[in-house]
């Protein structure tokens, strides 16, 4: 072996020393991050939590529907005319039986008049063929046609009586009107609409419900109606009324509930969500629902579970998850039916990036929302 070919088998040598040196560092620098790592522990994760508690919990059935008055009617006439006076202003409150209006009625005032004068004269020459029938001086049977001409001038008579009435407007029922739609000297065709009138207490709250939850309810029950986007806490009724039969168009049963509505705020067509009491009241264990974890295989919560105590005599806690069985929900609730015990501390929130035996930093102060009956918040 020459000096060059020496040279370069030292040259190799050591460059797979150093090589080796280099890979060895390496390797022993990652396992004692590994140990170190190790020696650590899971890091502490910062969560939310509250005590798991037994809450009263009413049944409830929900449905959206929509206001009816008891009696409503657009209001109009089955003649034609000439409006000539009327005699109510717009949102007035009327009386059943109160004149709202009257058109022109001259022609048939005058026929009025003219056949009661023929009825007049009819019933004198009655009584006077009566006295001639009494001496003999007439047959029956002219007795008879002069009867028969009173009953039919008389019948005239109520006719045209009938026919002058319905140049009159007048309240079918008590109740408030609306914005009337004609004025003075406007020419009414039969059934153009006038005004409308509606009696608004008590006022219906119409809405479906499955078979399946009209079971479940009765006439008599208990039933909150809700506007939408209205600050007050609702107006409470009951049910009134069940229909006997399924609409075949919706496969759905009408429901009727009667509310009182004294300061008129209720109007027939607003849409209104309806709560109905159905059932026992219950005691469940209640969670926000933030704190459930849904999963094909099972719903889970994190428990804060304590885990001795620190150097300052602290508890700490570790987490540990569970199955649970939720049940019905109410707002931003569910009702848990199994898994928890009443007092366990449960986890609300920051469970997403926890596993079992996480050290847990506990910070209370920020919950979240946990309301039985949230309302949108306009801004």
């Amino acid at each position: 072996m020459n000096t060059t070919a020496k040279r370069m088998v030292i040259m190799l040598a050591a460059a797979g020393v150093v090589l080796g040196l280099v890979f060895g560092f390496g390797a022993f620098k990652g396992v004692m991050i590994k140990r170190f790592f190790a020696s650590q522990g899971t890091p502490p994760q910062s969560v939310s939590t509250m005590r798991a508690n037994l809450e009263p919990w009413q049944p409830q059935i929900n449905a959206v529907g929509s206001l009816k008055a008891v009696k409503g009617a657009d209001l109009s006439l089955e003649v034609p005319g000439i409006v000539d006076e009327i005699l109510f202003t717009s949102g007035d409150e009327v009386k059943a039986g109160e004149v709202l209006l009257r058109l022109r009625a001259e022609d048939e005032t005058a026929r009025l008049q003219a056949l009661e004068a023929s009825a007049q004269l009819a019933a004198t020459t009655f009584e006077r063929n009566r006295k001639q029938l009494d001496m003999k001086a007439i047959s029956q049977a002219a007795l008879d046609v002069s009867a028969a001409d009173v009953k039919t001038a008389r019948a005239a008579v109520e006719q045209q009586r009938a026919v002058l009435s319905k140049k009159i407007l007048r309240a079918p029922f008590s109740g408030k009107l609306g914005v009337r739609t004609v004025d003075e000297g406007q020419y009414l065709t039969p059934g153009t609409a006038i005004v409308t009138l509606q009696a608004l207490d008590p006022i219906y709250a119409d809405f479906y419900l499955p078979p399946q939850q009209v079971n479940r309810i009765k006439v008599g029950q208990k039933t909150v109606v809700k506007i939408d986007n209205e600050d007050a806490v609702g107006v409470t009724g009951e049910v009134t009324a069940i229909n006997p039969k399924v609409e075949t168009s919706s496969r759905n049963v009408l429901v009727r509930a009667s509310l009182q509505n004294k300061d008129q705020r209720l109007l027939p067509g607003t849409s209104v969500v309806v709560d109905i009491e159905a059932g026992a009241p219950s005691r469940y264990i209640t969670l926000p629902q933030t704190a459930i974890t849904y999963n094909p295989y099972g719903d889970t919560v994190y428990i804060a579970q304590e885990d001795g105590k620190d150097d300052k005599g602290n508890p700490k806690y570790k987490a540990r998850q569970t199955f649970v069985v939720t049940g019905p929900t109410r707002g931003d609730q569910v009702a848990v039916l199994e898994g928890i015990k009443a007092g366990e501390r449960v986890i609300t929130a920051g469970g997403q990036k926890l596993q079992n035996d996480t050290p847990l930093i506990i910070n209370d102060t920020v919950q979240p929302t946990n309301d039985p009956a949230p309302r949108p918040i306009d801004k």
